[in-house]
């Protein structure tokens, strides 16, 4: 396992908005894609691993982005912003659209290294994230879970609770993907998650 403190963002610089992973930037890097329910907090937890508050605008209005922003960091990785899915206001040709846009990307982006899945520490297991869950199970995708909004928790309550939520998957699931817990106010869980997306860049090196 890497050093927390090993990886450092030098740089992180927003490069393309589309909605089309066809259209995404021709390179062989890797993405790390962040992806979960509107208002997850998404925006908010990618400004905390770059260390730029202003990097990925956060939005008022749950549900408004329908596109695929890529972030180049460091020069040699991209974080990849995917729109949020589940907010019941949309209409039908609005979802319609929001699932090519994420079924496109998630299935179709070879470049994709790793789908962070992000979940509300605050609430129960919710239907929509764990069909989400269970989908790419179901296809083979690489993902890794991220509970957000700890600092909203008691500092034992939060823990609990994901602990309940990694017990209520194993009934279905013989072996959890990589659990991160974060809190983009206090910071939480930075440098695992840095770490960890450096120790994949590594493997891929061959290192």
């Amino acid at each position: 396992m890497c050093n927390f403190a090993s990886m450092k963002i030098k740089s992180a610089k927003f490069e393309i908005s589309n909605s089309d992973y066809r259209k995404c930037p021709d390179s062989k890097i890797p993405e790390y894609a962040f992806i979960g329910r509107s208002n997850v907090g998404k925006s908010s937890l990618i400004n905390m691993l770059t260390g730029n508050k202003s990097l990925a605008k956060t939005s008022q209005t749950p549900g408004k982005t329908l596109l695929i922003n890529h972030f180049k960091i460091n020069d040699s990785w991209y974080i990849v912003d995917l729109p949020g899915y589940g907010y019941a206001r949309r209409g039908k040709e609005s979802r319609d659209q929001l699932q090519r846009i994420i079924e496109g990307y998630v299935l179709g982006r070879e470049q994709m290294t790793c789908l962070f899945v992000l979940i509300d520490v605050r609430h129960e297991p919710q239907k929509i994230d764990v069909e989400f869950i269970n989908w790419l199970g179901e296809n083979g995708v690489a993902f890794a879970i991220v509970f957000t909004k700890l600092d909203k928790e008691g500092k034992k309550a939060g823990p609990d609770k994901v602990e309940a939520y990694k017990r209520f998957l194993s009934k279905t699931w013989e072996e959890l993907p990589p659990v991160f817990l974060t809190s983009s106010e206090t910071g939480q869980g930075r440098g695992e998650v840095l770490a960890y997306i450096e120790e994949v860049n590594r493997s891929l090196d061959g290192e």
